[in-house]
């Protein structure tokens, strides 16, 4: 068995512990999603870079309504987080061409969750060895751009997307 290891992360783990306002909230509450790093706003979910990212384009899709409990949210909630996380596959596909995806909740905090009370879906594009020795060995993260860059890379892709859905 191989295990990946990501250690940079563990600022922003005891970080959470120790938030008083959840990040999804405080993002959404945000006049400026290009500064929150929001991407894209459903009609019950949006989607949000990670700001402490695995690899480039690590985003978030997460309910705006503040919610622990996955299993308990309306179908249509569920069902456009399912629509949400198909779109970002296609456009993460389209603008990285990663060789595959990790998708997935970590739902409780003794499950993983930095932020256990606001569910989300984690969606990793990964490559065939995308893990080095850099976080180990020196404590430095490898990554080919900042979030800056991935939100300029991403936004247009999604922003044609919601124009689809919504002409305006």
């Amino acid at each position: 068995m191989e295990y990946i290891s990501a250690p940079w992360r563990e600022r922003y783990v005891r970080n959470v512990v120790k938030m008083k306002e959840c990040i999804f909230c405080r993002a959404m509450k945000a006049n400026d999603d290009r500064a929150a790093f929001i991407l894209f706003r459903g009609a019950h979910n949006f989607i949000i870079l990670n700001k402490f990212p695995y690899t480039p384009g690590h985003l978030m899709i997460a309910p705006y309504q503040h919610l622990s409990s996955f299993e308990r949210v309306d179908d249509e909630v569920s069902d456009e987080l399912a629509d949400l996380l198909k779109l970002s596959l296609r456009v993460l596909r389209k603008k990285y061409a990663p060789h595959g995806f990790n998708a997935g909740m970590n739902l409780g905090q003794s499950a993983g969750a930095g932020v256990a009370d606001h569910y989300h879906l984690h969606v990793i594009p990964r490559w065939t060895g995308d893990s080095n020795f850099m976080p180990l060995v020196s404590e430095t993260r490898v990554l080919i751009e900042d979030l800056k860059t991935t939100f300029e890379r991403l936004f247009p892709l999604f922003e044609k997307e919601r124009k689809k859905r919504k002409p305006e």
